[in-house]
């Protein structure tokens, strides 16, 4: 982002990998957790991948359909901070609703204060003993400007954290001060706490507080590195056992000009397996007589009120239920409500549908060791693919009953079909059920 924020360009390094560590599960570390410990209900995470691109200025919807022709699925929006340098005339929630529509992911990026020694020319900054009030205040900030423009809970907002002089023992320490209460603050309003960083200051700042007691961990970072290598592992700054599971984006190539559908923009491209907003879409009830909304995805569940045929539902995210005609799949609103997919205009009535995210709701692997992922709520299950890393994001779909590991019964359902024991998962609870997570069906 150095086009708009004055700083120093990205300096290449040579790639070195960290080797995945599998280890025994021990007791759950001490610290924060460093996750929502409770998610509104009208909430859920969405996991960007592919490719992307950042503008300064967000992009007309006209430029956003013409740049369905790229490679492109996510857009960057800076969508507040002090020091946010370009007027956004397009950035609505009108807008915003339009583009998700349209198929974008959106990465939502707030350009608040910075750190008092980064290189650039950004007028507002912090100091070591000021970092922690405008952490805090520039998260509940934009908290307030995510709401005010649809982005709801669950979505992770990043932090932008430009190049700065790590030589500068005061400037490190404010860098963690003001990431970690950033993150603290977020997670206190129910979203996820991201950070843009470069990959020679802010990427080994946090990686060497990754496993610390004293400061919170944020859930995913972007870094930036102007190398042409989009890869989202092998970094120089962060091994590869630090925000392991989907909580990576790479700023690979900056400030140029790309054309596409007969319009050019000037971008920096990104490339990403990482959490980014959720927006809800809108859909109609198909059914000819009235749907029922219930608190849960089965017909077990009390009902919330009915909706009539043809009238509009805001959908937020889909999730397993009981099977309805062809589907089991269910539909969460923005209430909070769920109601069976079969009766709702989304582009399929048998199963998911790839416009819309699963619902989940991360929690930061607690474990010092990494935690086994088995094939079903028991430790009698197989260990199934990789284990998840200390810090990894755990994005759950649903809880069961299982095996007692520690002081629970509880096992997760995660968005892939593996199980994790959610003694060791950092949400709401550690020895029974975490709201609004429903049960699996």
């Amino acid at each position: 982002m150095s086009r708009w924020s004055g700083t120093v360009s990205r300096a290449a390094a040579a790639a070195v990998g960290a080797a995945l560590v599998v280890a025994t599960l021990t007791t759950p570390a001490g610290g924060y957790p460093a996750t929502p410990g409770t998610y509104p209900s009208g909430s859920s995470a969405t996991v960007a991948t592919g490719r992307g691109f950042d503008t300064c200025t967000a992009p007309s919807l006209a430029a956003l359909q013409a740049w369905r022709a790229s490679p492109f699925r996510t857009v960057n929006i800076y969508f507040g901070g002090v020091n946010r340098g370009c007027t956004q005339p397009n950035l609505t929630a009108s807008w915003v609703r339009s583009a998700t529509a349209a198929g974008w992911r959106l990465l939502p990026t707030y350009f608040g204060r910075q750190p008092s020694c980064m290189l650039g020319t950004k007028p507002y900054r912090y100091t070591s003993g000021t970092a922690g009030s405008y952490g805090i205040s520039d998260a509940q900030d934009a908290v307030a400007q995510a709401r005010a423009l649809g982005l709801l809970p669950g979505s992770a907002l990043y932090a932008d954290v430009e190049h700065f002089d790590r030589t500068n023992a005061d400037c490190v320490l404010a860098v963690r001060r003001y990431v970690s209460a950033w993150t603290v603050t977020v997670h206190q309003s129910g979203y996820l706490a991201g950070v843009y960083v470069h990959q020679d200051s802010g990427l080994p700042t946090l990686s060497g507080s990754y496993g610390s007691a004293s400061w919170a961990r944020p859930d995913a970072v972007w870094m930036a590195r102007w190398d042409g290598n989009a890869a989202l592992t092998g970094w120089p700054t962060a091994p590869n056992t630090q925000w392991a599971n989907h909580q990576r984006a790479k700023q690979y190539r900056g400030d140029h000009t790309e054309t596409h559908g007969g319009v050019t923009l000037n971008i920096d491209s990104d490339a990403l397996d990482a959490p980014v907003a959720t927006v809800a879409q809108t859909f109609r009830v198909t059914g000819a007589t009235a749907l029922n909304a219930r608190t849960g995805p089965s017909t077990a569940y009390p009902v919330t009120r009915s909706i009539a045929p043809g009238a509009s539902v805001a959908v937020i995210c889909q999730g397993l239920g009981q099977r309805v005609g062809s589907s089991g799949v269910w539909d969460r609103l923005t209430d909070g409500s769920w109601v069976a997919d079969y009766y709702v205009s989304t582009p399929s009535s048998t199963t998911f549908s790839s416009a819309l995210p699963k619902c989940t709701y991360p929690g930061q692997v607690t474990s010092t060791t990494p935690l086994i992922a088995r094939g079903g709520p028991g430790t009698n299950y197989a260990a199934v693919g990789a284990a998840l890393q200390p810090g990894a994001l755990a994005y759950v779909m649903c809880q069961s009953v299982g095996s007692l590991v520690g002081t629970s019964r509880v096992w997760n359902r995660m968005d892939d079909g593996r199980w994790v024991s959610d003694y060791f998962v950092g949400n709401q609870s550690s020895h029974t059920w975490s709201a609004p997570v429903p049960r699996c069906p």
